[in-house]
């Protein structure tokens, strides 16, 4: 296996993952701020910035899209994901595998969600060993959405949950962890310890003022984290361009909030 800083997933040691996996997730409703967000094509051109290491979206989206693309996108396959019409226990379906991804997407890295704490973990940590095992054949870094969610659980955003949702990830062998905030940076510095070498990033979450947004992403690196993978915060905007020069600061520049800022014209 590589080193991680050695993958498309990395840029000198940082990850920012465009993630753009909405549409199935969410559905229609995400768009709805920013109608041509709905055009995957738009979003293939957003992640053309220098900022972003990699765009994760589902299989479809990338037969379609991604040929136009490849020379310019690092992708990664989403390999299961559910639909919001879905109200049972939380659950996601395997929609393709690491060999389609790696050997008809060309796919530089997969994705896959569990959600620890559900009634359906046992079998999802099932399908993400199968996963993770086949990555590793084809060399591909493994990013867990690390979601714990269920009946079980009354606030998933706990710091002691969210460091427990990292370790989960590093103990079942993904190379990065994409968990909730926690809240502080403590917190996250919490998280970042339990993940050992798993690198671990933000979940973008709901669209927040650039401020809000930034001061968050500063507290995950100032904690240790690698970065962040975010959908609506970036997509929603109308110049998304502009908030992906702030966040190149923050992120690879380790810049201030107020710095970052003004790069993007603010």
């Amino acid at each position: 296996m590589r080193p991680f800083d050695d993958t498309p997933l990395a840029r000198d040691g940082k990850v920012l993952i465009l993630a753009y996996d909405h549409g199935l997730e969410h559905g229609p409703v995400d768009f709805e701020e920013v109608p041509e967000s709905a055009n995957p094509e738009r979003v293939f051109e957003v992640a053309t910035h220098d900022a972003v290491t990699t765009l994760a979206v589902q299989k479809g989206v990338a037969e379609a899209y991604y040929p136009s693309y490849e020379d310019d996108v690092d992708l990664l396959a989403k390999l299961n994901g559910t639909s919001n019409l879905w109200m049972g226990e939380p659950d996601s379906a395997v929609n393709c595998s690491v060999e389609y991804a790696a050997e008809e997407l060309g796919a530089d890295a997969v994705g896959f969600t569990l959600y620890g704490g559900s009634n359906n973990e046992i079998e999802m940590a099932e399908e993400f060993r199968e996963a993770q095992e086949t990555a590793r054949e084809y060399d591909l870094p493994v990013v867990m959405w690390s979601y714990p969610r269920g009946q079980g659980l009354k606030n998933d955003k706990k710091p002691d949950t969210i460091a427990y949702a990292a370790r989960q990830a590093h103990e079942l062998g993904a190379d990065v962890a994409k968990v909730k905030y926690p809240g502080s940076r403590e917190a996250m510095e919490q998280a970042v310890r339990m993940a050992g070498r798993t690198k671990v990033v933000m979940s973008g979450g709901s669209k927040t003022s650039d401020r809000d947004f930034l001061e968050s992403v500063k507290a995950v690196i100032d904690a240790g984290g690698a970065g962040l993978a975010v959908g609506r915060n970036v997509f929603q905007r109308e110049n998304p361009t502009r908030i992906l020069d702030a966040l190149e600061k923050v992120i690879y520049e380790e810049s201030s909030v107020d710095t970052a800022l003004a790069a993007a014209g603010e």
